[in-house]
């Protein structure tokens, strides 16, 4: 799948990638049609419709936020947070929005936007259909976009020639080692003498250099370690600051400061051995604590399970020895690798498989690039990224009050532990196992289509119902 690793690893806003960072993307698509057709200065009125998954939680993702931002011309990784309550009151207020910052036009969201999550369209859950009209009520262009799990978009045009979701990216055979499988990735690996990492090295060259790729690997690296900094209160934070209530009206209160402060109270006169695993909770719970709010945080691959990735990461270079820039890229392509696979043949997206694609995914990912750095062959990396994901297959995504809170934010401090618990198994074996991750992954596939609608997304099932009744 001709997919860089900066595809999939992308700085967003929260609390989500499929329904903020997506729509965002998507509706500032559309806004830069209308300016390249030459119908910008002629938009009046701008309405979107809302539909399937976005429509039933849109409103607690930011959905509706985030389209808003998108017409502005905002991008996800560069939307200057604290300035986002101010825009949007002002539409709210005036009804009016500045289009890509240019055109001023009516834009009322209490009427021109719908959310309709009984209505669905076939080809992904997440479907939107944007419309700008002229003064006399006239469309001038109508998009419809699928928002296809972690942050990717598709146009209506795409999917229409598509067969299947794969079919939206590139052919991958452009690559220098082009795989489609994990079986196609291991012969590779073999045939050439190469780890995982340095096949994803060697895609990633044709798009750019090899420091270029070194560069934008640090970048990331970075962006999670803010985004920890954050979560813990160490840095400024948006938003009203730290301890405080996450947004939704569910009283869910950020935890990582108090726990962050527990540890640095007792990590010396606590003989626990157990303790740095306290160490990756903790790191998780900060970044889905800070993409709870709407803050920026990395996908890996989406933003509900953003947290799962950047923990065992710090894992990684903050508790084991032999931490180096090296060790750190090596994680992230090993990681990405198996993101493409699991994208590529089956799915990252809740609203499609449920949380086996987000959650699962990510925890897969993690246990592959931490099983590699500590000395893992590529067929121990293969078997890591299996047991996380065969563990989570069936996960659903129910999230109570369509809020990226509960079950999200706890269920990546597990999904970290499990991650290094799975590159643990890997490497007590010879990489010989049973069930492959290919055969994980298409399992997962199979799952996901098997799954009732009400546990993908939508709030309609699960805890997103018993937590509310209780």
């Amino acid at each position: 799948m001709a997919i860089s690793v900066f595809d999939l690893f992308k700085v967003g806003i929260g609390p989500s990638s499929s329904h903020t960072v997506g729509p965002m993307r998507a509706a500032r698509l559309f806004a830069l049609r209308l300016q390249r057709e030459g119908l910008l200065m002629r938009a009046a009125r701008l309405r979107c419709e809302l539909l399937g998954s976005l429509g039933a939680t849109g409103r607690g993702h930011g959905s509706d936020r985030a389209v808003q931002l998108g017409w502005m011309g905002h991008e996800p990784d560069t939307v200057p947070l604290d300035a986002i309550p101010g825009w949007l009151q002002a539409v709210r207020d005036t009804h009016r929005l500045a289009l890509l910052n240019e055109r001023d036009v009516a834009f009322d969201p209490d009427h021109d936007l719908v959310l309709d999550g009984r209505r669905s369209l076939p080809f992904h859950p997440n479907a939107m259909t944007m419309a700008a009209l002229n003064a006399s009520g006239e469309v001038l262009l109508s998009e419809t976009w699928y928002s296809v799990g972690g942050g990717f978009v598709v146009s209506q045009d795409v999917a229409d020639h598509a067969d299947r979701q794969a079919d939206i990216a590139p052919g991958p055979d452009t690559l220098p080692l082009p795989f489609h499988s994990a079986a196609e990735l291991l012969a590779l690996c073999q045939k050439h003498g190469l780890s995982v990492a340095s096949v994803m090295r060697r895609n990633e060259g044709h798009w750019r250099d090899d420091q270029a790729t070194r560069e934008g690997l640090q970048a990331i690296w970075q962006a999670m370690q803010a985004c920890v900094r954050r979560g813990c209160g160490i840095d400024e934070v948006h938003q009203g600051g730290l301890p405080g209530e996450l947004p939704g009206g569910f009283q869910v209160r950020r935890r990582a400061p108090q726990v962050r402060q527990r540890l640095l109270n007792t990590s010396d006169n606590t003989p626990d051995p157990l303790q740095h695993m306290d160490w990756v909770t903790l790191y998780a719970l900060a970044v889905n604590e800070e993409n709870a709010s709407g803050g920026r945080v990395v996908t890996a691959p989406t933003n509900g399970a953003a947290g799962i990735v950047p923990a065992v990461l710090h894992h990684a270079m903050f508790h084991l020895p032999h931490a180096t820039e090296e060790r750190m890229e090596d994680f992230l392509l090993t990681a990405a690798a198996i993101g493409l696979l699991c994208k590529e043949n089956a799915s990252i997206s809740g609203a499609e498989v449920g949380c086996q694609g987000e959650v699962g995914v990510a925890c897969a990912m993690a246990a592959a690039g931490l099983c590699a750095i500590m000395g893992g062959t590529p067929e121990q990396v293969e078997n890591a990224a299996e047991i996380g994901l065969e563990h989570h297959l069936g996960l659903t995504c129910d999230p109570v009050g369509g809020l990226v809170q509960i079950p999200c934010i706890e269920r990546n401090a597990v999904g970290a532990v499990q991650s290094i618990h799975a590159a643990r198994l890997a490497l007590l074996g010879d990489g010989r196992h049973r069930v492959s991750l290919d055969q994980a992954i298409l399992t997962m596939k199979q799952t996901g289509a098997d799954m009732q609608s009400r546990y993908k997304e939508t709030s309609l099932g699960g805890l997103a119902v018993n937590i509310v009744a209780c």
